[in-house]
């Protein structure tokens, strides 16, 4: 069962795309007493290979990424405020009044021209990016280059919680799913597996498209978050899946149509372990799938996500029951997958 404590050491740690070397060394402190062999790729992948009791009929790798969605730093202005672009997918509604780290820990606040100043039809709108800033509280762009300068990561602030059975933090997408494979790492294994912890996930799957071309597997299952939209005022047929309700299996998303029998076989598996299961109702989003499936001559490709409330936010949330259960599933499936079912 994924420890906890672990996965709040991840979450707190910072590694937004192109910054992820504090999760990298957290996650090779963990594994390398496991790990038969251990690769750090050049555009930063960590991918671990551990023999099992047999040789897999079906090379087989398993992925999570390691980045989060996160801000850097463009420019300074003269007062000492800094501009800043969103590096991955950030709905700018949950930007405003944020508190944030940037660099190697200076803390700041995501500000906005004043409530009072705006007009009536500006207050009905969210504030684009272009009109924030990050305020460290420097009064000169002198004072403020003491501390920052452009190009550093800037992520969010939040708390770690585990109360009423869910799981309440920042970047659970994806370090979820790296707490997952790091225990299933530690575990004997019934075949040889291939551990891929890639970096930059959210700004275009590059990890993911660089680590395939290296392993060159047969068949590889992603280890993700998906957005739950089960919330107030959304419709039942557009909440997509259900925290609570079990790890989600999608059969078609943006950038990838999964192989139909793994997709069969993950239900299989759930059903096999007595877990619960459910299929993402929607064709919407991706995941390293898209670059891992059409790698070289092809690799087939099954998703198995934690339904996550609040994807791409400061706090996102999980339940500690599907997280759990998403573990039992994949080494289930990863079993039947590297045997050649």
């Amino acid at each position: 069962m994924a420890d906890l404590a672990l996965l709040e050491r991840l979450c707190c740690a910072r590694g937004i795309s192109g910054c992820e070397e504090e999760i990298r060394e957290i996650i090779l402190e963990e594994i390398r007493p496991y790990a038969d062999c251990v690769e750090v790729t050049p555009l930063g992948n960590l991918l671990a290979f551990k023999k099992g009791a047999n040789r897999a009929k079906t090379k087989l790798m398993l992925n999570a990424h390691m980045d989060e969605v996160g801000m850097t730093v463009t420019y300074i202005e003269d007062n000492g405020l800094l501009r800043f672009a969103t590096v991955g997918g950030i709905d700018r509604r949950v930007l405003c009044g944020k508190p944030v780290t940037v660099g190697k820990g200076v803390p700041g606040v995501i500000g906005a021209k004043p409530i009072h100043l705006l007009t009536s039809e500006e207050r009905e709108k969210s504030v684009p990016v272009k009109d924030l800033y990050i305020d460290i509280g420097a009064l000169s762009r002198q004072e403020a280059e003491e501390a920052v300068s452009p190009g550093d990561p800037v992520t969010f602030d939040s708390l770690f919680d585990t109360a009423h059975g869910m799981i309440k933090s920042r970047a659970l997408d994806d370090r979820a799913g790296c707490a997952i494979l790091i225990d299933l790492l530690k575990k004997p294994l019934l075949y040889d597996m291939l551990f891929a912890f890639v970096v930059q996930e959210e700004t275009g799957l590059n990890g993911s498209k660089t680590a395939a071309y290296i392993a060159d597997p047969d068949a590889a299952i992603v280890v993700e978050s998906t957005t739950a939209a089960d919330v107030a005022g959304v419709p039942e047929d557009k909440q997509v899946c259900h925290v609570g309700s079990g790890p989600v299996l999608s059969f078609m998303d943006r950038r990838t149509i999964y192989d139909r029998a793994y997709y069969q076989m993950a239900f299989d598996a759930a059903k096999e372990t007595g877990v619960s299961c459910q299929a993402k109702q929607a064709v919407a989003g991706g995941n390293d799938a898209g670059a891992i499936h059409v790698s070289r001559g092809g690799v087939r490709t099954v998703a198995v996500s934690l339904p996550c409330r609040y994807l791409h936010s400061a706090v996102s949330l999980i339940s500690q029951k599907d997280f759990h259960e998403a573990e039992t599933l994949i080494e289930r499936l990863a079993e039947k997958i590297a045997g050649g079912e």
